[in-house]
């Protein structure tokens, strides 16, 4: 059985699509899951403004 050019190249266009959705999946999943923790930062409103900058809404 031969395939030919024209379902070559339809298998070749179909796998990077499927690669590409799979990685963005994966991406999405991993951005999802990981919760990085709490880091040291100046919180608004308690050290003075010229000190640096702070966190526009800290979670912590």
């Amino acid at each position: 059985m031969q395939i030919t050019r024209h379902w070559r190249l339809i298998l070749l266009v179909a796998g990077g699509v499927a690669l590409l959705l799979g990685a963005n999946i994966h991406l999405v999943m991993v951005a999802l899951e990981s919760q990085p923790a709490c880091v040291p930062h100046q919180k608004p409103g308690v050290t003075p403004a010229a000190a640096g900058y702070s966190a526009a809404n800290s979670a912590c």
